[in-house]
């Protein structure tokens, strides 16, 4: 795979070419296209986000200071400003979005049998979303309050891996229990979401679909306690009790039980009453399980810092996408590379900067890293998240 090629060129190689082309063809993104195809624009749009360019002129300068190179990197031509743009503007970010559900399945197999710390079987996933603030005269379809524009991002998370398995791109004024009707459940799966996701009918679902929820009540939850289980209190726990909703709507919404259990955060002296329809683990473990949730706010907080999904090279609802579902793609191919690779030593956001600075060295991506007069040192965490987000 090296033989004396960029590591730019060897991280792209772990791109599936035949799979590309096939979503290229499905929405005819190079139809009566000569020089600057689908694939240019994503090896630019990839090298913009790995790089981490501010704008399409800085991308173009850019790739122009090495313009002896860029045949080697796989880019064909010449790039300018006006073809990346119209590129962005006019080609389908369906193709975008096909290529990196491609890479999602290969990374989940490659972190199946990576470990949350609890003695699970089951597949965990986070729900969760995160807003983009947009400017309204720029994005005027982007429509989220009087004077603002925001995109939201909503995504399901497989915790292990870290891996977004599914993603709905919206305007800001979308609920997140919205993105519940779009999920395909799997049998036996557990989904970890917070309050903003407790809508009893949609709820219901999951039970019917013999899948797992665990979320936390609203402080106006109707109920009737059906009977009480006894709890170690010095693990945390307060109480693990059966209840039955009886709210005029809930109750008819969801008419069977459900598991109540409250715990108290010590550490962070945070009262905490967890909603679910798991009655087989013990009430400690749908605990720790929300505590896990903590890990897609991680994520948000991750890509948003480290990718390019916050300044936009385009205005339209198609460039948006096409940057959003790129840079979701590059995530996964790095976190693909690194898991084949064998660079389990470092984490993504080491692994990613040392990708930035070196993406036309000519060195094996392996020798890179594991450099032996090179000591990598984790930076420490700015304003950690609370596990027990409110």
């Amino acid at each position: 795979m090296y033989a004396g090629r960029s590591v730019f060129s060897q991280l792209m190689d772990f791109l599936p070419s035949h799979e590309f082309k096939r979503c290229v063809a499905r929405y005819g993104g190079d139809y009566k296209v000569h020089h600057f195809t689908c694939m240019n624009q994503f090896l630019v749009m990839a090298f913009a986000q790995i790089t981490y360019r501010e704008s399409l002129r800085d991308i173009v300068n850019c790739l122009g200071a090495m313009r002896s190179k860029l045949y080697h990197m796989g880019i064909r031509g010449q790039v300018s400003r006006t073809t990346l743009a119209d590129a962005n503007e006019s080609r389908d970010w369906r193709i975008y979005e096909g290529i990196a559900q491609v890479l999602i399945r290969e990374a989940r197999r490659l972190y199946f049998g990576e470990s949350l710390g609890l003695d699970l079987e089951s597949t965990v996933y986070a729900l969760d979303s995160t807003t983009i603030d947009l400017c309204l005269s720029m994005f005027p379809w982007a429509h989220f309050r009087r004077q603002k524009a925001a995109v939201k991002v909503h995504t399901q998370l497989d915790l292990k891996g870290q891996i977004p398995t599914f993603i709905r791109i919206t305007d800001g004024r979308s609920h997140d229990v919205k993105f519940l009707d779009d999920l395909i459940l799997e049998p036996g799966s557990i989904y970890i979401m917070d309050r903003a996701y407790i809508d009893f009918r949609r709820l219901y679902k999951f039970d019917l679909a013999k899948a797992i929820f665990v979320t936390r009540t609203k402080r106006n939850l109707r109920f009737r306690r059906i009977q009480s289980f006894p709890v170690d209190k010095d693990t945390g726990l307060r109480c693990d009790q059966t209840i039955k909703l009886t709210g005029l709507l809930s109750k008819r919404e969801y008419p069977v039980p459900l598991r109540r259990v409250r715990f108290y955060d010590t550490e962070h002296r945070l009262p905490l009453v967890f909603l679910t329809n798991d009655f087989l683990h013990p009430a400690l473990t749908i605990a720790k399980l929300y505590k896990c949730r903590w890990q897609v706010e991680l994520f948000f907080k991750w890509i948003k810092q480290h990718l390019r999904i916050k300044a936009f090279y385009g205005t339209s609802e198609n460039a948006v996408k096409t940057q959003i579902w790129i840079a979701i793609t590059v995530y996964v191919l790095v976190a693909i590379v690194k898991k084949q690779q064998r660079l389990d030593k470092i984490s993504l956001h080491t692994f990613l900067q040392v990708l930035s600075t070196c993406v036309f060295e000519k060195v094996p991506i392996y020798e890179l890293v594991t450099n032996s007069d090179v000591v990598w040192r984790e930076a420490p965490p700015c304003n950690p998240l609370l596990p027990f987000d409110l």
